[in-house]
Parts: structure tokens; C-alpha cells; sequence
């Protein structure tokens, strides 16, 4: 049996496929065996207000369709533009091959995929633009 595992906190919470669920008082382990389900932690969740970068604004993109606020099929073609816009930018090999990933699973419908992928680029992004700064 493949999926998701989930381990979870103490009274940590997480949504699936819309609806918010709470852990109770102990660490735990949910196996999420439904092949196409919509998982975001919240403490991970990216807060509208938040999205003040390149990188946030798309990560918050696919954010909003594992929470149920914008549908796939119409988030798919502006999440690959903004995705191939990035690319632009992040040329290193590891930026392209995480930008790559995303776009697969863009492609494969696999949204909670892209958003980890998008995600390992936010320290990147952030020593990028405090260098740009100084």
C-alpha cells in the first residue's frame, strides 16, 4: 500500500480535501491511502498577505487548490506561466530541476507535488533577494 503518510502533533491540524482536521493530544500518524487527495498542513499553509514574493505568489497558487478556493483546471495554465517565468529567473541546476518537478506534477495533476516541490525554493529565493538588498 503507497500514499502519504502524515505525522502529526499535538493538536496540529491539516486540511484534506477541504475539510479541517485537528490532532488530538498525542504525536500520531495518518496514512492517506486516496491517490488524488487535496493534504496542506496549515502551519505550512502560506497566509494571502504572505505572498509578497515570486516564488510565495505561485507556492500560494497551489496552495489554493489543495484548499478547495480555485479549480485545478483552471489553475493549471497561469501555475505553468508563472512556473516557466521563474524559470527565467532561478537558472541553477537545482532551481531547474525543482521548477521541472513542479511542472510534472502540474502536468500530472498532483498539486500537493508542485507546491513541495515550489517549496524548497522559498530559502533560495529569500538569501536571493536579502543579497539584492544589501
Amino acid at each position: 500500500m503507497s500514499g502519504l503518510v502524515l505525522k502529526l502533533g499535538p493538536k496540529e491540524r491539516v486540511l484534506i480535501n477541504g475539510a479541517v482536521v485537528e490532532n488530538g493530544d498525542r504525536r500520531s500518524r495518518l496514512s492517506i491511502v486516496t491517490p488524488d487527495a487535496n493534504i496542506l498542513r496549515l502551519r505550512d499553509a502560506i497566509h494571502p498577505d504572505e505572498a509578497t514574493t515570486p516564488v510565495r505568489r505561485v507556492c500560494y497558487a497551489a496552495q489554493l487548490v489543495l484548499s478547495g478556493d480555485a479549480d485545478p483546471a483552471d489553475a493549471r495554465l497561469p501555475l505553468l506561466r508563472h512556473i516557466e517565468e521563474l524559470s527565467q529567473v532561478l537558472t541553477d541546476p537545482d532551481s531547474h530541476a525543482r521548477l521541472t518537478a513542479a511542472t510534472q506534477a502540474i502536468l500530472d495533476g498532483q498539486f500537493y507535488q508542485c507546491l513541495k516541490s515550489l517549496r524548497a525554493l522559498l530559502p533560495r529565493e529569500e538569501r536571493l533577494l536579502a543579497h539584492r538588498a544589501s
